[in-house]
């Protein structure tokens, strides 16, 4: 049975939550701040995280920020605070989509439904590795290696890197992108590219790779550049 984790310091939002979770089908488990959520996370290894923001002990970006440094789970964060740069700052962090309270639990468990099918959904290529100058990317391992280095890249990452690198010098919209890896039912909004193209590029940066770039198109979107 997959999990659900729900880490929020109100039992009564916890309760609610678990209940739905369990007509889904899923199993949650409930963490009351940020430290049990981390704990229990790496103890469980759910298929989905609800994340409250304001907990004890660590708060939910704090906790989104460590799952993201080795795993591509899905998070949503749960807040009352709606504020647009504290949705941006969820997204730069990694988090897949943002709840705020009050809220319905129906709407909840929609979302999760819904962040999970892009995650499972999946097609096949003609291809599942590619050589460009001294970078190797396999989609059948999903690895990326410059050099002789390798790159520590989420699922969704690799999967950005494909589509870009795939079409070399074509350029993407930020609304392509989503389609193309979040999926047309996706409730976040293009921003959510631009986090992780930030991403991508910080550790992509991170070694020499003169023959190529995923640059920015202004006001456009972005493209993988294969330089002369």
């Amino acid at each position: 049975m997959d999990y659900i984790l729900i880490a929020d310091d109100n039992p009564d939002i916890t309760s609610v939550l678990a209940n739905y979770a369990r007509k889904e089908g899923y199993e949650p488990v409930i963490a009351a701040d940020g430290d049990e959520a981390l704990i229990k996370f790496k103890e469980y290894k759910p298929a989905c995280v609800l994340l409250d923001v304001m907990m004890p002990k660590k708060d939910g970006y704090a906790v989104c920020r460590e799952i993201r440094e080795g795993s591509d789970t899905p998070v949503i964060l749960v807040t009352a605070r709606g504020e647009d740069f504290e949705k941006i700052m969820g997204l730069d962090i990694g988090a897949d989509d943002y709840i705020l309270k009050p809220f319905s639990p129906n709407e909840v468990m929609a979302r999760v439904r819904a962040v999970l099918r892009r995650m499972t959904k999946t097609e096949k290529p003609e291809e599942d590795c590619m050589t460009i100058g001294t970078m190797k990317l396999s989609l059948a391992e999903y690895s990326l290696t410059i050099g002789d280095t390798k790159i520590n890249l989420t699922k969704k990452e690799i999967e950005t890197m494909w589509i870009l690198a795939k079409n070399p010098n074509k350029v993407f919209t930020r609304d392509n992108l989503l389609d193309s890896l979040w999926g047309y039912d996706y409730y976040g909004d293009n921003r959510t590219v631009d986090s992780h193209i930030k991403r991508l590029r910080a550790k992509i940066d991170a070694v020499p790779h003169p023959e190529w770039e995923v640059s920015t198109v202004w006001g456009v979107g972005y493209k993988f550049e294969i330089k002369e």
